[in-house]
């Protein structure tokens, strides 16, 4: 049975939700029908409808203003997630299937930009949970301790160009928290909306960062989810990144069982990281279309990109550097993502060649 307390704070935040002007995905897809009938649900680890909905209840200038306190979620609060999952993810419905795992020939993607004027940088990256476990909200200062260990044992079995150090944030020195900021890895504790969803608890306990000694493979763990796995470099050879990234996340998931469902494939905290969770970006120069923003849009959404600022969401382009990804996750391979966001660069680096 859900308690009283929180049946209270769930109908007082419905309304405020319901009598605000906020834009969220939550907003429009929590109808006094569907709030009814999850108000009084429960997953097997406890998580109520006010772990799913509370940071949106909280920020009412969220985009999306949901999250899933864990795997089961998905399925239990149904009614909530697709609809969320459908327009977020451009029309994947609820009687779609998300296809199975595929990484395709990893030999078959080059360096986009191979004398190096347009392509910084090149990253790939993906979000997996440990079966098992719950995700943020739900998890205890036990767990936490518990994963970082699973986690740091596994990483240290990596092998060749993959091998490297596990750096806990618990008791981490200011000389190694400086470095790891200078290389832009460290990340920080949880915005406002993560904060909300309750995702920072018992901060920093069970966190860290993993990176080989060359720097081009980084994981993280307990950031947001359970492990982020980043392979990343300077300039534009996609190809080289890419099977970085493939040879470990398939090397570590013969160690640890991955959170999965058969329809909407890879399970994370945020419903706007399913599926592959794939995240293929790279950071580029391209002075000439930017000047056409416009132009630089339109190819960008021929190819499902995402143009960003060069720090990510919701910042401007410095000195020109964008930030551009592919943009779907979900109803297609790791392959077919990241060959999006191939064929899209390569498509913007020869219209700034003509311009």
């Amino acid at each position: 049975m859900v308690d009283a307390a929180v049946l209270e704070k769930l109908e007082a935040g419905f309304k405020k939700l319901e009598a605000s002007d906020s834009k969220s995905l939550l907003k429009k897809y929590l109808t006094r029908e569907v709030f009814d009938n999850l108000k009084t649900k429960k997953t097997s680890f406890g998580s109520t409808l006010l772990d799913v909905v509370q940071s949106g209840f909280e920020n009412h200038d969220s985009g999306v203003g949901l999250y899933a306190p864990d795997a089961e979620s998905y399925t239990v609060f149904a009614d909530l997630f697709d609809p969320v999952i459908e327009d977020y993810h451009t029309g994947f419905k609820k009687s779609d299937k998300h296809p199975p795992k595929n990484w395709g020939d990893v030999n078959t993607f080059g360096n986009l930009d191979p004398a190096g004027e347009y392509v910084v940088s090149t990253r790939v990256r993906c979000g997996r949970s440990m079966e098992g476990y719950p995700f943020n909200p739900c998890l205890t200062e036990e767990q936490y301790k518990e994963m970082e260990q699973k986690v740091s044992s596994t990483l240290s079995g990596l092998e060749g160009e993959l091998k490297g150090t596990f750096y806990p944030l618990t008791g981490m020195t200011k000389e190694v928290q400086q470095k790891l900021i200078d290389d832009h890895f460290l990340f920080k504790e949880g915005d406002r909306f993560l904060q909300a969803a309750n995702a920072c608890r018992f901060w920093p306990t069970g966190r860290g960062i993993y990176h080989n000694e060359k720097k081009t493979f980084l994981v993280w763990c307990n950031e947001e989810d359970h492990l982020r796995l980043i392979s990343m470099q300077m300039g534009g050879d996609l190809g080289e990144v890419y099977r970085r990234l493939v040879t470990a996340v398939n090397d570590i998931e013969k160690r640890i069982p991955f959170s999965h469902n058969d329809r909407i494939g890879f399970l994370t905290f945020c419903p706007t990281n399913l599926g592959t969770t794939v995240r293929a970006s790279v950071h580029i120069k391209v002075p000439k279309l930017a000047a056409n923003k416009a132009k630089l849009e339109e190819v960008a959404g021929k190819y499902n990109l995402q143009v960003r600022g060069t720090r990510g969401e919701h910042t401007e382009a410095e000195g020109g550097v964008y930030d551009i990804s592919n943009k779907r996750r979900m109803g297609l391979t790791e392959y077919d993502a990241v060959k999006e966001m191939y064929d899209g660069i390569a498509e913007i680096i020869k219209m700034e060649k003509e311009l």
